[in-house]
């Protein structure tokens, strides 16, 4: 293999593996705790599993992958022929993943730069190909870096759940603790902001929220060339009918990608949760 900038996100981005493969990404896995079962997110367990769990109240949580497991990633995309690695990950506001890959990065083999990209779901898997094809095309290091950064600044992400209470549980909410007093009357629209889950608006049924988040998403793409991610923990017609609404309200709209969260995600969210990322280009 040539010599290269490669790329290094987690699994927390949920690219398609079909995209990994073609831009040599590599996402390192975080892990969930069922019950006492600890699993790598993206291989050992499946999001019907999980939200099975979540469902019947099982205890689920989530880690960070530990230093030994970014160093060891590290070493063998520096084996494969890298001359330095950009190592992009989900927001340091939600998970310990960054501060991780900050310690394995002290001891690669090549340079590495770890960024803390304040975002999440395909927030982060837009901003890993950002970095990926400015390596392509002979970028340095530091060209990668800053377009994932321009990406990261651009994009936005949006989200309705039916219930807060997964986020409540798991830490998750931040400034949305305000909604908690009214959550059994509302159902919450959330939005990413400055790296935290924050509240966006309260809508009083689910099919007025799901109309007001298309509303949003749409309204925040506006002619501009984006690509746009719909996500969804097992509510597959409610996100393939949002995305089918998008792309005809979305003019510039260059990928669609729909997609179901993995289980670190879902396990915060709980069933049910539609999100859209809007990225322009």
């Amino acid at each position: 293999m040539s010599r290269h900038v490669a790329i290094v996100t987690d699994s927390t981005a949920y690219l398609p593996q079909r995209t990994m493969e073609r831009h040599g990404i590599t996402a390192v896995p975080l892990t969930v705790v069922l019950g006492d079962q600890a699993l790598d997110e993206g291989t050992e367990i499946s999001t019907r599993s999980l939200a099975q769990a979540l469902q019947k109240r099982r205890p689920v949580t989530t880690s960070r992958p530990s230093p030994q497991v970014f160093a060891e990633h590290y070493r063998k995309v520096a084996e494969s022929g890298a001359t330095g690695i950009v190592s992009l990950h989900l927001s340091a506001e939600l998970s310990g993943t960054y501060d991780a890959a900050v310690l394995a990065a002290r001891e690669a083999p090549v340079p590495v730069r770890v960024v803390d990209t304040g975002m999440v779901a395909m927030a982060l898997g837009f901003c890993a190909l950002a970095a990926a094809e400015a390596a392509e095309t002979g970028g340095t290091v530091d060209d990668a870096v800053t377009a994932a950064e321009k990406r990261a600044g651009a994009t936005a992400a949006y989200f309705y759940v039916d219930t807060l209470d997964y986020l409540r549980r798991g830490g998750r909410i931040g400034a949305a603790q305000a909604l908690l007093g009214s959550a059994l009357a509302v159902k919450p629209l959330l939005q990413l902001e400055g790296g935290r889950i924050g509240p966006l608006e309260k809508v009083r049924t689910a099919s007025k929220a799901i109309a007001r988040l298309e509303e949003i998403a749409a309204d925040r793409a506006g002619s501009a060339q984006v690509d746009i991610a719909v996500h969804h923990l097992a509510a597959p017609d409610r996100a393939s009918a949002l995305a089918d609404r998008l792309r005809t309200r979305v003019p510039g709209l260059a990928d669609l990608h729909v997609s179901e969260v993995g289980a670190v995600i879902g396990a915060h969210t709980g069933p049910g949760l539609l999100g859209v990322v809007v990225s322009p280009r």
